[in-house]
C-alpha cells in the first residue's frame, strides 16, 4: 500500500502453494482408497470430438480396471498436456487486449491456479483496489489535519475607483472621485486604506489543531483494517470461484464417464437384441439412459463455462477468457488443522480479524470527537492576519503617493454554541456515537466468534464425508465390474449394469463433493481466522 503497510498476500500464496503442493505429493503412492488413477487418459475417457466406441469395436471386452480406480476422475481440460503456462502479466495483457477491441481466440485456454488467482486478486480485483484508494484519502486527510495550524498565504493587485456619493467617518455625504491600488500580500476592499484580505493569513480553533489530527489518525488506522477485511473477502472469493471452476470440471469428466459407460452398455445391449441373446427392451432402456447422460454432460459443460466466466469477473479479466486449471484433481487442503480446538481458533480469529481491529479503531475515533466537544468552549479560536505591500491613490483616476504599507492583527476569542445548549447537544451526539461504535464492536465479535465455530464444525464434519464417500466409490466401482463382467458373460441383466452406472456416478459426484465441500470449508475457516499467514 505504497510503504503505509506491508501486503501478506504474498506470503499467504506461498502457504496455499505449499499445501497443494503437500496433498499432490501425498498422493504419488497412497493406499488404493485413496489413490488417483494413472490410467492413460485415452483410456479413461476417449477424445471429445470422436463418438463413443461401439462393443463390437472393443470386442466385446470391459474398460480395464484402471479407468475405475478409487473415485478420483482426472479433470478433462488435463486429459492431454496444456501447450503453455500463462503468467500473471499474460493475463493483464490479455485484458488489456480485450479493452482495446482484440477479442481472444475462443479455444485459448490459459492455465491457471489456485496460487496465481489469489495474488491476481490482489493486485486487480478492484473491491481491494477501492479499499486501498480509501486508505489513501484517509491519510491525505491526516496530513491536512496535521497542518491544520498553518497560516496561508494570500498575495495579488486589487485596484478599486469610486464616483458619486459616499459618506464620511462623521457621517457627513459627500461627493468625491477617488482611485487607490494595492499590490502585494494580501488585498484591499472598496474604501479601505489597509489590507482588509490579510496576505498572511490563520483562523482556526485550538480544539481541532489538537484533536483532528487524532481523529484522522484513527480514521486512517480504521481504513488500513477495512482494506485487509476487503481484501480477505476477495481472497475467499476469488478462492472459491477457482475451486467451483475445478470441481465443474471434475463434475464435466464424471458425466462423460456416465455418458461413455452407457454408450457401451448400450452397444452391448444392441449386440445382444440383434443376436437373439436380449430383448428390444433392454436395448430401448440403455438408449432411454444415453439420452440422459447426453444432456448431463452438457449440463456440466455448461456450468463449467459459467464457472469460468465467474472467475474471470472475480479477477476483473476478460469472460471470454477460458482458464485451464494446472490441478490434474482437486485433493484435499489442510490451511487450518483439524486438531486445533474450537476456543483457540476463536480465540486467534478474534485477535487476528481486520474487522474487530477497524471496529476498534472507529471506537477511538468516536472518544477522539467526544473529548473535542468538551474542550471546545474552553480552547479558543485563534486569529492572525498580516498584509504587506505598496498602496496609493489619488483623485479621479489619478494613482499618486505609492508607498509600502504594513498592517497586522492577531486575536484569540471562546464561542460558546447556542448560550451552552449547543454544547451540551453537540457532547451528547458524540458520546452517542461513542455507543454505537462501541455496540457495533460487540456485535463483530459475535459474528467473528460465529463464523469461525461455524467453518471449524464443517471442517469436522466434511473430513469425515469424504472418507465416507470415498468407501462408497470403491464399492461403486467393484459393483460396476462385477455387472459388467456377469451382463459380458450373459449371466446378469442389463438392468444392474444400468443401475451400477448410475451409482458409479453418484458416488464419484459424492467423493467430488465432500473434497470440493472440505476444501470450501478450509477457505472459510481461513478467512475467519483472519487469513494468518504463519
Amino acid at each position: 500500500m505504497n510503504g503505509r503497510r506491508s501486503n501478506g498476500v504474498p506470503a499467504l500464496c506461498g502457504i496455499v502453494a505449499a499445501c497443494l503442493a503437500a496433498g499432490c505429493a501425498a498422493t504419488a503412492e497412497p493406499p488404493r482408497a485413496s489413490r488417483l488413477a494413472d490410467r492413460s487418459p485415452a483410456a479413461a475417457f476417449p477424445d471429445r470430438s470422436e463418438p463413443a466406441v461401439s462393443a463390437g469395436a472393443r470386442g466385446g471386452s470391459k474398460p480395464p480396471a484402471r479407468a475405475f480406480e478409487e473415485g478420483r476422475v482426472r479433470l478433462t481440460s488435463h486429459e492431454s498436456a496444456p501447450e503453455r503456462d500463462s503468467t500473471p502479466e499474460e493475463f493483464a495483457e490479455s485484458a488489456e487486449s480485450s479493452a482495446t477491441g482484440i477479442v481472444p481466440e475462443p479455444a485459448a485456454h490459459y492455465a491457471i491456479d489456485l496460487e496465481t488467482v489469489l495474488q491476481l486478486t490482489s493486485g486487480q480485483n478492484p473491491q481491494v483496489a477501492f479499499a486501498r484508494a480509501r486508505i489513501q484519502e484517509a491519510f491525505a486527510q491526516l496530513d491536512r489535519a496535521q497542518v491544520f495550524w498553518l497560516p496561508s498565504l494570500r498575495a495579488g493587485v486589487t485596484y478599486t475607483k469610486h464616483d458619486g456619493s459616499t459618506q464620511q467617518v462623521q457621517g457627513d455625504i459627500i461627493s468625491a472621485s477617488r482611485s487607490a491600488l494595492f499590490t502585494g500580500f494580501g488585498g484591499v476592499l472598496p474604501g479601505a486604506a489597509t489590507p482588509a484580505i490579510p496576505g498572511l493569513y490563520a483562523n482556526f480553533q485550538i480544539t481541532d489543531a489538537i484533536f483532528q489530527p487524532r481523529i484522522a489518525e484513527r480514521t486512517a488506522a480504521s481504513r488500513q483494517s477495512a482494506a485487509t477485511a476487503a481484501t480477505n473477502d476477495a481472497l475467499l472469493e476469488a478462492a472459491l470461484a477457482y475451486l467451483e471452476l475445478l470441481r465443474a470440471e471434475q463434475d464435466t469428466a464424471i458425466a462423460r464417464e456416465a455418458r461413455n459407460h452407457t454408450q457401451q452398455l448400450a452397444d452391448l445391449t444392441r449386440s445382444y437384441a440383434e443376436t437373439g441373446k436380449g430383448t428390444e427392451a433392454d436395448f430401448d432402456r440403455a438408449l432411454a439412459e444415453l439420452a440422459v447422460r447426453k444432456n448431463d454432460v452438457q449440463r456440466s459443460e455448461e456450468a463449467a463455462r459459467v464457472a469460468n466466466a465467474r472467475l474471470a469477473q472475480q479477477l476483473s479479466l476478460d469472460p471470454l477468457m477460458s482458464f485451464e486449471p494446472r490441478e490434474p484433481t482437486i485433493v484435499p487442503i489442510e490451511l487450518v488443522s483439524t486438531q486445533t480446538t474450537p476456543a483457540e481458533l476463536v480465540a486467534r480469529g478474534l485477535t487476528n480479524r481486520p474487522e474487530v481491529a477497524e471496529s476498534r479503531s472507529l471506537i477511538g475515533e468516536a472518544v477522539e470527537r467526544l473529548q473535542r466537544e468538551k474542550f471546545a468552549p474552553l480552547l479558543p479560536s485563534v486569529l492572525l492576519g498580516i498584509g504587506y505591500g505598496g498602496f496609493g491613490g489619488g483623485v479621479g483616476g489619478t494613482i499618486t503617493n505609492f508607498n509600502n504599507s504594513f498592517d497586522s492583527v492577531a486575536g484569540a476569542f471562546w464561542e460558546v454554541r447556542n448560550l451552552g445548549l449547543g454544547e451540551r447537544a453537540a457532547r451528547c451526539e458524540a458520546q452517542s456515537r461513542v455507543d454505537q461504535a462501541r455496540l457495533r464492536e460487540i456485535a463483530a465479535l459475535d459474528r467473528v466468534a460465529r463464523e469461525v465455530v461455524e467453518a471449524h464444525a464443517q471442517v469436522q464434519s466434511r473430513r469425515g464425508q469424504i472418507a465416507a464417500a470415498r468407501e462408497g466409490v470403491r464399492a461403486a466401482i467393484s459393483s460396476y465390474e462385477r455387472n459388467f463382467e456377469r451382463i459380458e458373460n450373459v449371466q446378469g441383466l442389463p438392468i444392474e449394469v444400468l443401475q451400477s452406472i448410475q451409482a458409479l456416478t453418484q458416488a464419484r459426484r459424492e467423493y467430488l463433493g465432500a473434497l470440493a465441500a472440505y476444501n470450501e470449508s478450509q477457505f472459510r475457516l481461513q478467512r475467519a481466522l483472519g487469513w494468518p499467514t504463519g
